[in-house]
């Protein structure tokens, strides 16, 4: 035997009903159909006795438009004329008993507990009429007859001596329909209620009572989800848990099953399965008491949001026996319920957290329960911190698994998500905090990803500037993005994209196959808008990539840090910058859990920054570099030749992409002494780049006049460029533009080097970095290879950013 219980959204339209209808014919076993109101009436119902309550003959209006909506329905799901006319001569009727009770309300201006009681169970009488006329070979029972209460508790061994009597085992209906929700008066016979979402309790009451196989909730979501598929729109259908479990995720706000629901079929041992009634196919979850390993540690995310914290301390509650019953049993006599209760080891503060409708008033009743006290100064006034949202995560894994709340915690915090306060019950299947209520979602979402609930663990990338690099790594991420989700579970979600004059920004991820097209069209941006749609966006495991040159966008990153946000940087402004600017960066970036990388700054895709921290991070000391690390420089110096002169390949590397549009940035070495000043900082040293030595290879005038002046003069130094470069080929040496740091000393030079020196065999556009450290003293470590160009500084860029994914 079966118990099918059928929520509000189960029987609230034509469509549903009908799928109720296919789904308790094709049952092979007795089945019992519990039935809730249809969706929205018991809230309606309510409304129309307040309405007669007051006064107000609007309640008239709200009877005469729910019965319209369940004549409608009758009449679009019952085919037998006959059938039709009786189902309505009987719902006609009990909506003249409703308006008559209303009536009475309206006159008299009073409505008891009862007769709200008596107004609301109309919802599930009248649907479980419907039901049972639908359905074929069905028998509609009153469930007054046998779900008993003692006032509005439910009676209990009265009950199951009644259910018992009446569903004997030899029984010939196959299909009994019963409405949920309602009950009756154990001494009077008067309708009470089992509570709101009492139509499971109901259920849970009939199949323990009578020993069913098992318990259907049919509701309209696949299951219990690992998380708000609101606020998750990738949360998935747990496929099993155990009663524990559950009952965790019900009392916390998981809304699939009425809370009570659970017990009485918990004591007999007898699983809940919760199924789709617009998806039934799905398989659904199922609760028991013993449930298969699962490798996770916890089985899903529930929250409440809208809560407040009520902070209670005083130097007088300490070592008082009888203080916590004092708040709790204050709480109860005013109808207050607590959601979660935190209390400190020195026992001079509790925090309790309830919801936001219910802090003032409790704050009230608190504050005159310890007058005395608070008057006295032994006790702090009470006061709620409202707005907030309560999570939990909860798991029977969770037990004994060492580190699961070190985890929480560190993930949280990593993103920028402080913890308010927090509990933890000694069965270790829950793990409860309190956060903003504006940190609700990201919070959500970064457990969902760090824990593996999610089908992907996500990175969210805004990438600004769009140029050549720019440009390079967005159509690396695009071409990377479905074989990173297939062979490592990454989603690379990129979420805004800016140029110097272009923003559009989406949390949920932009289409990167025609992104320039959608940015042509995107709104305006400058600075301001930037910074606020990024942090704005508040978003979990986020990474800002800059591919610009831009001074204003590298100052900005101060803020991104402080806000929990990556910086991964091409942009070697920041990290070149004032040594205290430089140092706040590295500061804040390691107190706030957080990366500032910017590999790419020197050397484009070369592993060099890293190797270096790694050499130091593993006790060796840099004690010397020596760097080729222009590579337009290099390409200059490899071109320059008896046909080639120094003017024309300084025209070629333009041509080719080498130079910046004005090759005197590259020319003067500014670039190169910023790329030493990167390197010595991350070695360990102290400096600036005005302690960066430059020798000048071009007469300094060439830098200061117009560049139209600039390439008209240029040719003015072939000559000599030809008569020095002769002399070299003769000595067999050559040029290289060498970046040095030894003994607290700087210098970039154009020097000349033989065969024999590592520099000498350098070619096109490559970058070669020599380190002597304490354990590469006599054979300096090498690292060579290209050192510029858009697609391998991407790919640098892109390597950093997957760093932050491990």
């Amino acid at each position: 035997m079966k118990v099918l219980k059928f929520g509000g959204t189960s029987v609230g339209s034509v469509e549903s009903i009908l799928n109720v209808k296919i789904i308790v014919e094709s049952q092979t076993d007795t089945v019992f159909v519990v039935v809730s109101a249809l969706g929205g009436i018991t809230d309606k119902l309510i409304e129309i006795g307040k309405l007669a309550e007051g006064g107000n003959e609007e309640y008239k209006e709200q009877i005469k438009q729910i019965e319209v909506r369940h004549e409608q329905l009758i009449d679009a799901v019952i085919d037998d004329k006959n059938k039709k006319e009786s189902l309505l001569q009987t719902v006609r009727a009990l909506f003249e008993e409703l308006k008559s009770i209303c009536q009475g309300v309206y006159l008299i201006r009073e409505l008891s507990q009862r007769t709200q009681a008596s107004v609301v169970s109309y919802g599930e009488r009248i649907s479980s009429r419907i039901v049972a006329t639908m359905i074929d070979g069905a028998k509609w029972f009153d469930s007054r007859d046998f779900i008993k209460t003692d006032g509005f508790e439910l009676a209990e061994e009265e009950t199951k001596l009644l259910l018992k009597t009446t569903f004997p085992k030899t029984m010939d209906a196959k299909v009994r329909v019963v409405p949920g929700f309602i009950s009756s008066d154990a001494s009077t016979g008067e309708t009470t209620i089992l509570g709101r979402g009492g139509s499971d309790y109901t259920a849970s009451i009939i199949a323990a009572t009578l020993k069913a196989d098992v318990l259907e909730i049919w509701t309209d979501v696949d299951g219990f989800m690992t998380a708000d598929p609101r606020v998750i729109p990738h949360a998935y259908a747990i496929k099993e848990l155990s009663y524990v479990e559950a009952m965790e995720l019900c009392n916390f706000g998981a809304k699939v099953i009425y809370p009570p629901t659970i017990y009485p079929v918990y004591a007999k041992n007898i699983p809940i399965l919760i199924k789709n009634t617009f998806n039934p196919e799905a398989i659904g979850t199922i609760i028991r008491s013993r449930v298969d390993a699962n490798e996770k540690a916890i089985k899903g995310i529930s929250s409440i949001s809208n809560t407040s914290l009520i902070n209670i301390s005083g130097p007088t509650m300490v070592g008082v026996v009888g203080f916590s019953m004092r708040i709790f049993r204050c709480l109860a006599h005013n109808n207050i319920n607590v959601i979660m209760v935190s209390q400190v080891s020195s026992e001079n503060s509790i925090s309790i957290v309830v919801r936001d409708d219910d802090a003032v008033y409790a704050c009230q009743c608190l504050n005159n329960e310890f007058e005395p006290n608070i008057k006295s100064g032994a006790m702090n006034e009470i006061k709620a911190e409202r707005g907030l949202a309560a999570v939990a995560i909860v798991g029977d894994n969770m037990r004994h698994t060492p580190g699961i709340a070190g985890k929480l915690f560190g993930t949280l915090g990593r993103n920028g998500i402080s913890v308010i306060a927090c509990a933890q019950g000694g069965n270790e299947t829950n793990i409860s905090f309190v956060v903003e209520g504006n940190q609700l979602r990201k919070s959500l979402n970064v457990i969902h990803d760090s824990f593996f609930l999610s089908e992907y663990q996500e990175l969210n990338l805004f990438i600004t500037g769009v140029g050549t690099v720019g440009g390079s790594l967005i159509e690396q991420i695009h071409q990377q993005q479905e074989k990173l989700k297939r062979e490592m579970g990454l989603k690379l979600n990129v979420v805004g994209i800016a140029s110097g004059h272009k923003a559009m920004f989406n949390r949920d991820g932009l289409q990167l196959d025609n992104f320039r097209e959608q940015l042509a069209k995107a709104d305006d941006s400058n600075i301001k808008r930037l910074r606020d749609e990024v942090i704005g966006m508040n978003i979990f495991n986020s990474v800002f990539v800059d591919c610009t040159a831009s001074a204003e966008v590298s100052s900005l990153y101060k803020r991104f840090l402080s806000h929990n946000i990556n910086v991964v940087a091409a942009n070697k402004i920041a990290a070149s910058s004032d040594y205290e600017n430089y140092s706040e960066l590295k500061a804040i970036a390691q107190k706030r859990g957080v990366k500032f990388l910017f590999e790419t700054n020197v050397g484009a895709g070369l592993p060099i920054i890293r190797t270096i921290n790694d050499l130091r991070n593993s006790g060796d000391k840099i004690l010397r570099i020596e760097a080729v690390l222009s590579g337009t420089l290099n390409f200059i110096f490899n071109k320059i030749s008896a046909e080639v002169p120094f003017s024309e390949t300084v025209r070629m590397a333009k041509a080719e992409g080498y130079s910046e549009p004005d090759p005197r940035i590259d020319l003067c070495g500014k670039d190169v002494m910023r790329k030493l000043v990167i390197l010595t900082r991350e070695s360990g040293y102290k400096i600036n780049q005005e302690d960066v030595e430059a020798h000048l290879f071009i007469p300094q005038s060439f830098f200061d006049g117009t560049i139209d002046a600039f390439w008209k003069n240029l040719p003015t130094l072939d000559a000599d460029f030809e008569k020095r470069r002769q002399a070299l080929e003769q000595q067999e040496k050559r040029w290289r533009f060498v970046a040095k740091y030894e003994d607290g000393k700087a210098c970039v030079s154009l020097q000349e080097v033989d065969k024999s020196h590592p520099f000498y065999h350098l070619e096109g556009s490559n970058n070669i970095v020599l380190l002597t450290t304490d354990r590469y003293k006599q054979h300096p470590m090498l690292i060579q290879g290209y050192g510029a160009g858009a697609s391998v500084t991407a790919a640098g860029v892109f390597a950093d950013i997957m760093s932050l994914a491990k």
